[in-house]
């Protein structure tokens, strides 16, 4: 079995998180999504969500694509994931290309990059609905 990881916030779920996700998925056969905390996101990376972390993991869990959901509390925990987990494929969003190519140097994983789908995004809508 081929297993694959992405992280992300996923907050304000659109269609765009769901073209990442089916493109992750058919990378293997198990796709974990590790879903960044709300304290992660808050104190990490300076974001306020509008959904709670147990809400966003509601949803996540209720797509086909995705198998299992797990936290993502830090940065640092990748490699963690990926040795824990037995992760073949770590996918991510093109928007940080070369940024984890480090995991493959320390990983027997391969590193993707998969391409934004490019007329939406989280910040967009935020801003379009004056919730920033």
């Amino acid at each position: 079995m081929k297993r694959v990881i992405t992280y992300g916030t996923f907050d304000l779920l659109h269609y765009g998180h769901i073209n990442l996700l089916r493109r992750a998925k058919e990378q293997g056969d198990y796709l974990i999504v590790a879903l960044s905390t709300d304290e992660f996101n808050w104190n990490e990376k300076q974001k306020k969500c509008y959904f709670s972390y147990e809400k966003r993991k509601h949803l996540l869990e209720a797509i086909r694509y995705v198998d299992l959901v797990i936290p993502e509390e830090n940065w640092k925990q990748k490699i963690t994931d990926i040795n824990k987990y037995d992760i073949d494929t770590f996918v991510i969003g093109d928007d940080w290309a070369g940024e984890f190519d480090f995991v493959a140097e320390k990983t027997k994983a391969e590193v993707i990059y998969l391409s934004r789908t490019p007329e939406i995004s989280t910040t967009q809508i935020k801003k379009d609905l004056g919730i920033q």
